[in-house]
């Protein structure tokens, strides 16, 4: 398949509420869409990285600017590419994992449009729906946070995850636990925030019978994290630890997690995703599809790749509308906790083109 070129368009995505986690608060998404244009289809991929190098060294503007200095030339100087040639090709270049993955998607999505397959067949997947969880920020009060919760265990979430920090995590988890139940399921996300001399205030959140504790020390630690899996009795589940499927299998054998968070602009792509999905379904260690607030897009690609069989917990693959009022592409609704695997080829979604335009920033078109 021979690449004519590459639009990067940033668009500007207002989210329903303002979403605060450790390192940060969100009130808009400033969001890099690829569009790749082959001879036969066009293939649309989405870039998580963030505005600020917050949650990871990466941020949008570095992410457009690395793609259309080096990473689109490359591909298109490399000729005839697939999907699984992306990687290979791009591996001179270090680092910029979320923007080789939105130039992976676009151009796997064009690749599966033209030979009439879909996301779903092509990863793996082995379900036509999944479990839907809903990731629950940082909030101003404890009864702002018991409100939200019961409004997403009304919507019929199945899975509640609490972000914490130093000075909001046991009591927030508490209040939680003694409103809904020891039945709903709970866990909670720290992106970093701890050291492992937290170790003992960490493991005051074993008596809320927690599925996991998410990342509570910083990515490079993951020794420390094996120490503190030793200390806690919650399973510790790592995500901006997990970079690739070697960093995964080194993890594991180190005892530094028992669960993985799989989010495939992180580590790459979709591709190197599924080979983490293989790593982890080895080592009998669940895995479930992380999530970076992402658009119709890259929710209908994580969908899919939440179908796989070793993705047994719920994800964070909430509905559209939990994060944006109109979202680019048809929205995804939840259906009894569930959302539909896409079943059309490619991605199985595109965008709506007045709402694309609608919050559309800039564009800009890399001819090959």
């Amino acid at each position: 398949m021979k690449l004519t070129g590459v639009e990067l368009r940033r668009i500007a995505m207002p989210l329903v509420a303002p979403f605060r986690t450790s390192f940060g608060t969100e009130t808009v998404r400033d969001i890099l869409v690829l569009r790749a244009v082959t001879g036969e289809a066009e293939g649309w991929g989405e870039c998580v990285a963030l505005t600020d190098p917050r949650y990871s060294s990466e941020y949008v503007d570095a992410a457009a600017d690395v793609l259309r200095r080096f990473l689109v030339p490359a591909l298109g100087a490399a000729g005839d590419v697939d999907a699984a040639a992306v990687g290979p090709v791009l591996a001179p270049f270090k680092g910029h994992r979320m923007a080789k993955a939105a130039l992976e998607m676009a151009v796997l999505d064009a690749e599966l449009r033209a030979e009439g397959r879909t996301f779903a067949r092509e990863l793996g997947a082995v379900h036509d729906r999944v479990p839907c969880g809903v990731s629950v920020g940082i909030m101003g009060t404890v009864a702002e946070l018991l409100d939200a919760v019961g409004g997403f265990l009304d919507a019929g979430y199945v899975r509640i995850k609490l972000k914490i920090q130093p000075g909001w995590d046991v009591e927030p988890v508490r209040a939680v636990r003694e409103r809904f139940g020891d039945d709903v399921l709970l866990q909670v996300d720290a992106n970093t925030a701890y050291t492992l001399a937290d170790a003992r205030h960490l493991a005051k959140l074993d008596s809320f019978e927690l599925l996991l504790i998410e990342q509570p020390l910083p990515e490079e630690d993951v020794l420390a994290h094996a120490e503190l899996a030793k200390l806690v009795r919650t399973p510790i589940c790592l995500d901006e630890s997990i970079t690739s499927a070697r960093s995964a299998a080194d993890a594991i054998a180190l005892g530094a997690c028992r669960i993985v968070n799989i989010k495939p602009g992180r580590v790459g792509g979709y591709l190197e995703a599924r080979r983490i999905h293989d790593v982890c379904a080895a080592h009998n260690v669940p895995v479930w599809c992380g999530g970076m607030l992402e658009t119709g897009l890259g929710r209908a690609a994580n969908v899919a790749l939440a179908a796989l069989p070793g993705f047994t917990l719920p994800g964070d693959t909430s509905a559209s509308g939990r994060y944006y009022r109109t979202d680019i592409t048809e929205p995804f609704v939840l259906d009894d906790g569930h959302l539909a695997v896409p079943a059309t080829p490619g991605i199985g979604v595109e965008p709506i083109p007045h709402l694309l335009a609608e919050v559309t920033t800039t564009t800009e078109w890399l001819p090959l």
